[in-house]
């Protein structure tokens, strides 16, 4: 393969699927339980502020993390919704089936169930009204589902998602910043230096990472997931070294890239340990306090480098590179054909990879 050149796509694995961005324009591939690929297509438009922010170093990384995580629970959420209704399909069969099982009587019994034909005659105009009465309700109720309504509903699920966020972000804070500083404090009595703590810290961070990460993907759906990352990021470097977008070509791509969310992980509990090497302070309340305020500084710097790398082939970038590349081993897995195949859709419904490889040749 010759060397990699920038496209500008990048994405994320979901359930099933692969979620894939270029630019202002997004798809969404998912693999169907009934094997059928649907691919989801949508826009993200940029604001004139949001062109202007993305002009801004560090500042752009943090407004693109938070855009990322959004984008990204979105689409968790629209991949999974193909298997709440699989779910949902196969409650529906059993209670048939238990009602099929029900409805099978004693020949005795059927013939208790005949009745006259007056009887039978009533029993259908009965049935009629009825059939049609619940069609009269059908059209009320969906004639009742105002445009109120449904502008409502949007902002709940924009509320939950936002929730969600929150949430998330919390969490991933108190887990991998607050708690390994917490942790490094058993190691006062015993190191006075205040940077050789923070290496302490630092190292406590990254086996907490690692440890989330591996016990993660011993499940059965996280494992699936990892391989389509696999098939994303295939499919990526297939286009990147002028090769045309085809399974066979997908299959013998790498599966590690240097712009991979894993890297822009590890670089944040990198970073940090030379940025909270960095504080003096004698109160604990600050100490805590500035692990939380760094964070968006640690990202914005974090997405700097993440930026360079994926536009340099520079020998020291490589290296510095290498770690986050590493940690891919355990985010990523050789995915199978039909994977691949889902992230090909969605590639190609997202970017024109023959104008790209004219273009580059």
């Amino acid at each position: 393969m010759g060397a990699t050149r920038y496209s500008g796509i990048g994405g994320q694995a979901v359930l099933e699927g692969v979620m894939m961005k270029n630019q202002d324009k997004y798809a969404i591939a998912v693999r169907k339980p009934d094997h059928e690929i649907v691919v989801d297509v949508k826009t993200c438009g940029s604001s004139a502020t949001r062109q202007m922010i993305d002009k801004i170093p560090f500042v752009r990384g943090i407004v693109n993390f938070v855009d990322a995580l959004k984008l990204g629970m979105g689409s968790l959420a629209f991949s999974a919704s193909f298997f709440d209704d699989e779910e949902e399909g196969n409650v529906e069969a059993r209670k048939n089936g238990a009602q099929d099982g029900k409805a099978g009587t004693t020949e005795a019994e059927q013939g208790k169930a005949g009745t006259t034909e007056a009887k039978q005659g009533e029993a259908g105009t009965t049935e009629a009204k009825q059939s049609e009465a619940g069609k009269t309700e059908a059209k009320q109720g969906t004639a009742g589902k105002s445009e109120a309504e449904r502008l409502k509903m949007e902002r709940k699920e924009k509320a939950t998602m936002a929730a969600t966020i929150v949430l998330a972000i919390v969490l991933a804070v108190a887990l991998f910043m607050l708690a390994p500083y917490a942790i490094s404090l058993l190691f006062q009595r015993w190191i006075g230096s205040g940077p050789l703590l923070a290496l302490v810290e630092g190292l406590i961070r990254v086996a907490i990472f690692l440890g989330y990460i591996a016990a993660i993907a011993r499940m059965e759906d996280i494992h699936r997931v990892f391989m389509y990352h696999g098939a994303e990021h295939k499919c990526i470097n297939c286009v990147e070294h002028g090769l045309a977008l085809n399974v066979e070509n997908v299959k013998k791509s790498s599966r590690f890239h240097k712009r991979c969310g894993t890297s822009f992980l590890f670089l944040v509990v990198f970073i940090s340990i030379a940025f909270f090497a960095c504080i003096r302070t004698e109160s604990l309340f600050w100490r805590f306090a500035l692990r939380i305020l760094f964070v968006p500084l640690i990202a914005g710097v974090a997405y700097e480098f993440l930026r360079l790398s994926g536009r340099s082939d520079n020998a020291l970038v490589n290296l510095l590179s290498m770690p986050g590349l590493a940690l891919q081993r355990m985010t990523t897995k050789e995915p199978d054909e039909d994977m691949i195949e889902v992230a090909i859709a969605s590639v190609e419904a997202v970017f024109d990879w023959r104008s790209y490889i004219n273009e580059i040749s």
